[in-house]
């Protein structure tokens, strides 16, 4: 969205920090006018003037500002601005800093609120003005002051697993994290702020893996070629206790073509899909009955051409091994990789002599190291063994129904 953790001392991680970046926030909506869709006739002809014959003038719309209190102080540099008006659709909202600066953001007239595009300025005064109908008339204007609350020493570090125009797999999930543990009383506002647009449109959500790691991932496997931009508005937003987001991010990352492979134990056989159609079926050998592989669907989370496996301190006396190994794809913090295992190529296709890995030939593992990517997933079918939530980005081991309720909101 244990979305169980993603941990383990062995996880690479390339997270890296995020910096403020401008980004509109909020429900864009246009204020439209309602009704049956007739053209209303002039107030004259309807017989609605005053006694000199001239059209009446529209009711006037008192307006005030309702959030935050004039004159206050210590305001969030999250903060939205509330207002009440009678006629929200011909309602204007203006946020000045005291240097005159427009504060840019957008105007939610359902709900009344202007928000701001980015934080407010710590320790900044800012000045509201609200314009109703008819504009500059008694009662149709009303101005408010506040100030923000000064820098806080404490500050949580929001970070993104993935960096801009980043292509990556149709199984990767977005996965952000924070510097420090978020409570569950935070999480629904802290996912709030967390909007994920995806060209073409699909249905996702966001799925707490830990307090401090959140997930997300579409119902099915995103589209290929896929446009996705995600925006995190956390500068400013309580976190705990005294404790407040750092800075916004917005990302953007590519889905590259569909590259799926399933593994069947009964056969010994992956079978690799690449846009829907089959494109190669390659024997396999998975883990001994001793150390089974994990059936359940993983994604790739790190590929290395070359690598060394050293598991001397991990299994019993002399069951260990210390070896060179080629082309190398790691779907689990446990260790199970797709790899290369040129010893094992006389067994696959017929018997599982692994220690949990999959192994393919060297020509095998070649080809699909040429052609997967981060984020492509893999499902194995009917071993002894069952994946573990959490144990590597394990977000398409559950249905959506379960997914969801990882969910703070």
């Amino acid at each position: 969205m244990r979305l169980p953790g993603v941990t383990g001392p062995t996880a690479p991680r390339r997270w890296r920090i995020a910096v403020a970046t401008l980004v509109t926030a909020g429900v864009l909506v246009s204020a439209g006018c309602s009704g049956d869709g007739k053209p209303e006739s002039p107030s004259w002809q309807n017989g609605d003037a005053n006694a000199s014959g001239a059209p009446a003038q529209p009711a006037l719309s008192t307006v005030s500002v309702t959030s935050p209190g004039a004159d206050a102080t210590g305001v969030l540099a999250s903060a939205e601005i509330a207002y009440a008006s009678e006629d929200p659709a011909n309602t204007s909202v203006e946020v000045k800093d005291a240097d005159g600066n427009e504060v840019k953001g957008t105007l939610d007239r359902d709900a009344k609120v202007f928000r701001p595009a980015q934080a407010l300025g710590w320790g900044k005064k800012y000045t509201v003005t609200v314009t109703g109908t008819p504009s500059g008339d008694k009662g149709g204007t009303a101005s408010s002051s506040f100030t923000v609350m000064n820098k806080p020493s404490k500050l949580v570090r929001v970070m993104s697993f993935l960096g801009d125009d980043q292509t990556v797999g149709v199984g990767m999930p977005l996965i952000v994290r924070f510097g420090r543990s978020v409570p569950e009383k935070y999480r629904a506002d802290v996912q709030r702020r967390m909007q994920v647009t995806a060209t073409p449109a699909q249905e996702g959500i966001w799925h707490w893996t830990s307090p401090t790691e959140v997930h997300y991932r579409p119902q099915t496997y995103w589209q290929p070629q896929t446009k996705i931009s995600y925006r995190v508005q956390l500068a400013g937003v309580p976190m705990d206790d005294g404790w407040y987001g750092r800075s916004d991010l917005t990302v953007n990352v590519n889905i590259g073509r569909s590259f799926v492979m399933t593994v069947d134990n009964k056969t010994k056989q992956m079978t690799v899909t690449q846009d829907g159609t089959v494109v190669k079926t390659l024997p396999v050998s998975l883990g001994q009955k001793k150390y089974p592989s994990a059936s359940g669907t993983m994604v790739v989370i790190e590929k290395k051409r070359k690598t060394v496996f050293d598991t001397l301190d991990e299994f019993p006396e002399g069951e260990g091994y210390r070896v060179n190994i080629d082309y190398a794809q790691r779907l689990t913090w446990s260790g199970q990789f797709i790899h290369a295992a040129p010893w094992s190529e006389g067994e696959q296709g017929r018997r599982n002599v692994s220690h949990g890995c999959v192994n393919v030939s060297m020509a095998m593992g070649k080809w699909l190291f040429e052609r997967t990517m981060m984020g492509d997933p893999v499902t194995v079918r009917g071993t002894e063994d069952k994946l573990e939530n959490g144990n590597g980005w394990t977000d398409w081991n559950m249905g959506w129904d379960e997914y969801k309720k990882g969910s703070a909101i």
